[in-house]
């Protein structure tokens, strides 16, 4: 088994700004509205991992991972690729918690991915039931990100963290950004955001910080049978 480098994406434009990938040691945040895509990119990188022979575990925290959608982007390789991807799903924000602090029980020789989808779902699902309580679930999902940030660097794995978004009014303009936007975006190593566009099968998808301090980027994929892959045509 090679030394795992980087894990790609599997979208090359996208893996060429991240030079190869998810790099070991970082925090990755993928935020943006439902039907985005974000699971999908998320289950591609899990696969370009197990194809380097590493495993993933994938923390699926609003049930949205599927064995068909894995299997359609395995490209054949199911059952091999299925192998390394260890899949828990925790119930409430509680349980989050807990598999968020064993990282280190479960993470052992042969991981190279941590995968937590949607690290705010179940955030906010324990809100809602318990306003009175938002800043005591506001600090402890930091405590959250914090301990996955230390994993990543200990455990010298790539941590991809997904998040649902807000609306944000400014003026006239209206935008969105993730739930729990500053606690999620301090700990976050590189922030990828992918936003709709008129066509429905279209995402643009815009690296807004990585390592290097460079400007923003972006490009447009599109969601296939296979998962995301490169799109030419910037019109969309």
């Amino acid at each position: 088994m090679a030394l795992l480098q980087k894990i790609p994406t599997g979208c090359k434009v996208l893996d060429e700004t991240l030079k190869g990938g998810l790099t070991l040691g970082n925090v990755s945040l993928v935020y943006g509205e439902a039907e985005t895509a974000k699971t999908t990119l998320a289950m591609q990188c899990a696969v370009n991992c197990a194809r380097q022979g590493y495993k993933t575990l994938f923390v699926d925290c609003d049930g949205t991972f599927s064995a068909k959608r894995l299997s359609q982007i395995s490209s054949g390789n199911f059952e091999k690729i299925a192998e390394h991807i260890i899949l828990a799903r925790p119930k409430d924000f509680k349980e989050q918690a807990s598999a968020i602090d064993q990282l280190t029980n479960y993470v052992a020789r042969g991981f190279g991915l941590v995968v937590i989808d949607t690290i705010t779902f179940l955030y906010r699902l324990e809100i809602a039931e318990n306003p009175g309580k938002t800043f005591e679930l506001n600090r402890e999902l930091n405590r959250q990100m914090a301990w996955l940030a230390q994993v990543a660097k200990m455990q010298k794995i790539a941590v991809l963290v997904v998040s649902q978004v807000r609306s944000v009014f400014e003026d006239a303009y209206v935008d969105v950004e993730p739930v729990a936007t500053r606690v999620l975006k301090f700990w976050a190593d590189v922030i990828i955001a992918m936003k709709p566009s008129e066509n429905l099968k279209v995402v643009k998808v815009t690296v807004e910080k990585k390592s290097e301090a460079t400007q923003p980027f972006s490009c447009y994929l599109k969601i296939c049978e296979t998962g995301l892959s490169e799109y030419s045509n910037p019109s969309v």
